[in-house]
């Protein structure tokens, strides 16, 4: 069976979560992945085949997104053609973690695609929304990448179509310690504005991973370096607490390590606010942006948070085989008796 395995590069989460997802597909055939976006900082351990501009939103430097910058990059006419030249009829599956190329692609050709994201799951109607209603982000949300099924991901299983999150492996065989520190990636914010903040708390050290900054630096009690997949694994096993946005696999990741979580979502950014309300249910403490209204809730955080506890088992590879013997029939009447035995 022919698989086409399509991860949106915007972000690390989606491509940290392939790192597992990827070795199960191949299980059941030949697969392909395609990449798109120019916003990631995670390495892929496996072949791309195709390694596509597709929409990328680009971070800003005051806890936003840039939208000038986002416009500025964007590149439509590329997208257009990038979408009616990929060759989705080749495959039998098609599986889908939010890449607008495939998913568009597919559409247009009418053919089945499997959404395998978070954004599914929160999309789902039992899933937590914020109090304010955002139009236009949930407009993006749902129409981005239009898929014909799906299994998704959140922080807890919403529906029997949603499961807990995919940790990657690298992250379940580690042996987490607190050596004091708290490891920080607000990639929406730029230095300057994380070290006139961070710094303000004087008695914490700050290990800031940073998309803004090629070298690293430190002032006062504020550590920032460019960041790399290893090294930022290995300050959050050893931190006594993460700050970070409000995204999915980094706020997953800590709390699955045991470490207490403040998230700050990102502005103008729909699927981070519902991913806020979501962590505020568990009992992760959420603040607006960075900046001085928040610093009493920064310090009773940080002298008094404490950790959510949760059940994140791996069922990575249950979820693909269910999600293989659930779709192949509708390509090949043969794949389903071909299908080897897993489990």
């Amino acid at each position: 069976m022919k698989i086409l395995f399509a991860i949106q590069g915007t972000g690390n989460g989606h491509l940290s979560r392939a790192r597992d997802v990827y070795p199960e597909l191949a299980k059941y055939g030949e697969v392909d992945v395609l990449i798109s976006g120019i916003q990631a900082d995670v390495d892929v351990p496996f072949p791309v085949k195709y390694k596509l501009y597709g929409m990328s939103f680009i971070f800003g430097k005051n806890g936003s997104v840039d939208i000038w910058k986002t416009l500025k990059k964007s590149n439509l006419p590329r997208l257009i053609r990038d979408i009616k030249q990929l060759p989705v009829e080749e495959y039998d599956l098609v599986v889908n973690d939010f890449d607008a190329v495939s998913a568009w692609a597919c559409k247009l050709k009418n053919k089945p695609c499997i959404g395998l994201s978070h954004q599914s799951a929160v999309l789902s109607p039992n899933a937590p929304v914020p109090a304010f209603k955002d139009w236009k982000g949930e407009l993006v949300l749902k129409h981005y990448a239009p898929v014909t099924d799906y299994f998704g991901f959140h922080f807890r299983s919403y529906s029997s179509k949603i499961y807990t999150p995919v940790i990657r492996k690298e992250i379940r065989e580690l042996k987490p310690t607190n050596a004091g520190h708290y490891t920080v990636y607000l990639p929406a914010y730029d230095d300057k504005a994380l070290v006139e903040h961070l710094s303000v708390f004087e008695n914490v050290k700050w290990e800031v991973f940073s998309k803004h900054n090629k070298e690293a630096f430190n002032f006062k009690n504020v550590y920032v370096q460019p960041i790399e997949n290893k090294a930022f694994i290995k300050s959050m096993a050893a931190s006594a607490g993460v700050l970070c946005g409000a995204g999915f696999e980094g706020p997953a990741e800590a709390m699955y390590l045991g470490k207490k979580v403040m998230v700050i979502p990102m502005q103008q950014q729909y699927e981070q606010h519902c991913n806020a309300a979501a962590l505020e249910t568990l009992g992760v403490p959420v603040i607006k942006c960075l900046n001085r209204k928040y610093y009493d809730r920064i310090q009773w955080w940080l002298m008094a948070g404490e950790a959510v506890s949760v059940d994140y088992p791996d069922q990575t590879a249950a979820i693909v085989e269910q999600l293989v013997r659930t779709h192949a029939s509708q390509y090949n009447e043969n794949i389903q008796g071909a299908l080897p035995a897993i489990g």
